[in-house]
Formats: C-alpha cells, sequence, structure tokens
C-alpha cells in the first residue's frame, strides 16, 4: 500500500499498531498498579504536535503513550531516537514501520537524515505526535556534573535535574513542519520513590507513581529564527528544572488531575482484539498455503535489510 499512498499506509499502520500499543498502558496501569498523574494544561484531542520531554530513565518514551491513548493518538507517536535502537530484533522492525527517525549523534550525519525524514510529514491530513528527549541522553548525576561544569564555563543557567538540552535537532523539527504543527507539548515526567527500568515494568515492580505534567504551547508562539528558538528551548528547560525542583520538594505538579483513568471495560476489549488479531496471525503463519508463508517470509527479510540499511519506499506517484 505504501508504494501508492503513504497517507492511506500509515492510517492503516496507525489502526493497527495502536491495539497492541495500547497493551502497555494498560498493563501498566491496570495489571502492574502503576498511578499515573496527570497535571498541567488539559490539551485537545488528535493534535499535530511536537513533544519535548526531559529524559530521566530508559523507559520515559513508554509513559508517553499513557497520555498518547487518552488522546485518540496512540498509532500516530513517533520516537526520535538512537540508531543502535533500530536494529532491535522484532523491536526495530516494529520501529520501522512506524517510522521513528534514527540518529547517531553525529550532526553532519544525522542532520541530512532528520530533514528527509521530517519533510514525508508534513502532510496535514497526517495525525502526527513526534517526540523528541533535547538532553540527547537518560538523566544521571554523573552526567548532570558534566553539563553543571559546562554550564560555568560558558555563562549558562547551571541545572539540577535536566541536563542542557541539544537545540539543532529541536531547530530542525520546528523549520520543517512549522507550517503544519498545531502546538509544542512540554513534558515533564517525574517518579515516585524509585526510578523504574524497562525490566521493573516488565515484572510490574516499578514505578508505584508516574507524574507527566504537560504544557501546551502553540506553534505560533515560538520564535521563527533558530538562534531565538534554541534560546526559547533553553528557557523551557530552566523552567522545566524549577518544575521539577518542586516535585521533589512537594511530591507532586501543579494543577494535577487534567486526565480521568483509563477505562477497564475499554482495556479489556482492547486485550480481547489484540488476542483475537494474534490468533488468527498464528493459525495464517502454521496452517496457510505456501504462498503465504512466503510472504511472511520476504516481509521479515525486507524488514531486516531495511532497519540495517535505513531505507524506505517511495510512493509510485513520488517516483513518476
Amino acid at each position: 500500500m505504501r508504494l501508492f499512498s503513504i497517507h492511506y499506509c500509515r492510517k492503516t499502520t496507525s489502526f493497527i499498531f495502536a491495539f497492541w500499543l495500547a497493551l502497555w498502558p494498560f498493563l501498566f496501569e491496570k495489571i502492574n498498579g502503576t498511578k499515573v498523574v496527570f497535571s498541567g494544561d488539559l490539551v485537545p484531542p488528535k493534535e499535530r504536535v511536537l513533544i519535548i520531554a526531559n529524559h530521566r530513565t530508559e523507559v520515559d518514551w513508554m509513559y508517553l503513550w499513557d497520555l498518547a491513548l487518552r488522546k485518540g493518538c496512540l498509532g500516530y507517536i513517533k520516537y526520535i531516537l538512537k540508531s543502535s535502537l533500530m536494529k532491535l530484533p522484532v523491536f526495530g522492525w516494529g520501529f520501522h514501520i512506524l517510522e521513528f527517525i534514527s540518529v547517531e549523534r553525529n550532526w553532519e550525519v544525522d542532520e541530512p537524515t532528520m530533514r528527509q525524514m521530517l519533510s514525508t510529514f508534513k502532510d496535514p491530513q497526517d495525525p502526527l505526535w513526534l517526540a523528541l528527549f533535547p538532553e540527547g541522553t537518560d538523566f544521571s548525576e554523573q552526567k548532570c556534573q558534566r553539563c553543571q561544569k559546562f554550564a560555568n564555563e560558558v555563562g549558562l543557567t547551571v541545572l539540577k535535574n535536566v541536563l542542557l538540552p541539544k537545540t539543532r535537532g529541536f531547530c530542525v523539527c520546528l523549520e520543517v513542519l512549522r507550517g503544519s504543527l498545531d502546538a509544542v507539548y512540554d513534558v515533564s515526567i517525574a517518579y515516585k520513590h524509585q526510578l523504574p527500568t524497562f525490566l521493573d515494568n516488565v515484572f510490574g515492580t516499578d514505578p508505584s507513581e508516574v507524574h507527566i505534567h504537560v504544557r501546551r504551547i502553540p506553534a505560533k508562539e515560538i520564535p521563527a529564527s533558530d538562534s531565538e528558538a534554541a534560546t526559547w528551548l533553553m528557557d523551557r528547560f530552566q523552567l522545566k528544572d524549577r518544575l521539577l525542583s518542586d516535585f521533589k520538594a512537594h511530591g507532586h505538579f501543579p494543577n494535577e488531575g487534567t486526565e480521568q483513568e483509563l477505562s477497564t471495560l475499554r482495556c479489556l476489549v482492547n486485550f480481547t482484539v489484540v488476542i483475537s488479531l494474534t490468533a488468527f496471525f498464528i493459525y495464517l503463519t502454521l496452517f496457510s498455503s505456501i504462498w503465504f508463508k512466503t510472504y511472511v517470509s520476504l516481509a521479515c527479510a525486507y524488514l531486516a535489510s531495511a532497519t540495517h540499511f535505513k531505507f524506505r519506499p517511495l510512493p509510485v506517484t513520488k517516483l513518476l
């Protein structure tokens, strides 16, 4: 389908993958018993947005699914992530299908890659939640001390709870997508008691509470020039640093309760659909004709090579 229409391919892919992605918020909130508390602005559903978030631990990006599910945009969320993750078995295939943008953390290599991928996201008909972690890596005390030393040397504000943001990726996202974005969501994520790891999430041991503060900024309010946009991002991270300090002092963000709890019935219906689809696919794989098995093998071979060599097919209309 992608060979003829990127728009309808994205619609189909997002519809199907949203069922599987919705299992994670179900696992976090209903099975593991993690309390997810939203605060800040009440954002409208189904906007085209760029998300900037702090990167406290390796699983921050998963909790953005909890917000996306509530806004009907779960299948449309895309991440800018390090290229090594694209090569993970099976997971990397999913990242490729969902059109995540991989980066090498080398700007000379990453800039043309980002511009090419972002240019395919400009159609206002395609819902988009593009998530960027401007710090570039997850927070640690050692990394924070290095950032503080650098900030002192160059006269920047010293931050305690976040790392200094890298501005170039943010500016390119704004430059390419500005005309089609509704807003930027400034998301601050904090955890109570203990920072979770991926295995903590899988086994349901941590976290007990995740707090997500959302500030919605209309895209038209963000400066157009790169230098002013970079300064704006630095200012946002200074505000984010103070917000996280207040969270440490008080145990919560201001203006809590902006989103309702997930519907248990909706989660169970989604779980039933996923089980049915999975069982149907397994049945087809095991008992279908040789033609279907050949198709599955070719699809797996394509995904393995596509994630390794970083290529995506263009629609025929673009090639003519």
